[in-house]
């Protein structure tokens, strides 16, 4: 089974532009998000695709293999699903190119969602992590999930869900983590669908599946790290680094 790992890169974020060439411990987010895919080893082809010939640029000084997208797109993987068209693969791993925490083991239980024959429905599958502090729950920057009893996403928000009427019901909130895994022809239809207004209203790219009835399993993990999504995000990660609390 030929599995690839494809790594969306927008210069231009909304709430922190030229996120991903920021510098994080004498690295930039970019080039750390790459190297970490990179040394899990569990990948035949790790690739950046990009809309920015900066962002390429370092990540070929680093090594690495860019892309440049041909066309805009509304999300990662709509980005990434235009290089999968030309590309020989079984699984298809999307990291979020703001993802420089990425370890191995996260990444070796979300491809195992695909194995044996509980793993042969799943097309897509993604990763969450419970968020235990309740400014993140408030954050709209944190997109969080709501499960059914099989791990499937029920619906995702930058709202808190669910909503807590009964405190002593004490639910669980689940942070969803910017990195999924696709069968190829499960890629391929996500990119050939169009957005709905729950995906529009939200940002949040992964609405699609849901609002065009296709599941989603949602694997769990432990702490993974800090998305820089926002300046504050990066002063995190660099307390991280240092070995300090996010």
């Amino acid at each position: 089974m030929r599995r690839i790992a494809l790594i969306p890169a927008r210069l231009g974020a909304t709430r922190f532009p030229r996120k991903l060439l920021a510098p994080l411990g004498g690295k930039t987010v970019i080039r750390r998000t790459y190297e970490a895919v990179r040394d899990t080893a569990l990948f035949d082809d790790v690739l950046v695709v990009t809309d920015s010939d900066e962002i390429r640029g370092e990540v070929e000084r680093a090594g690495g293999q860019a892309r440049m997208s041909l066309r805009a797109h509304e999300s990662g993987t709509d980005r990434i699903a235009e290089v999968v068209e030309g590309e020989a693969a079984d699984l298809v791993l999307n990291v979020q190119g703001d993802e420089p925490f990425t370890r191995r083991e996260p990444l070796e239980r979300l491809l195992a969602a695909f194995d044996g024959p509980a793993g042969a429905g799943v097309g897509v599958a993604s990763l969450m992590q419970e968020l235990h502090d309740p400014a993140l729950v408030r954050d709209p920057n944190y997109v969080k999930v709501a499960v059914d009893q099989e791990g499937n996403a029920l619906f995702f928000s930058r709202s808190p869900v669910p909503f807590v009427r009964d405190p002593a019901a004490r639910p669980v909130f689940w942070e969803h983590i910017g990195v999924y895994a696709f069968r190829r022809d499960a890629l391929l239809r996500f990119a050939r669908l169009p957005a709905g207004p729950l995906e529009r209203a939200e940002k949040v790219e992964c609405l699609r599946f849901l609002e065009h009835g296709i599941r989603m399993r949602m694997v769990a993990t432990d702490y993974m790290g800090v998305e820089i999504d926002t300046p504050e995000d990066l002063v995190r990660a660099e307390r991280l680094l240092a070995g300090g609390a996010a």
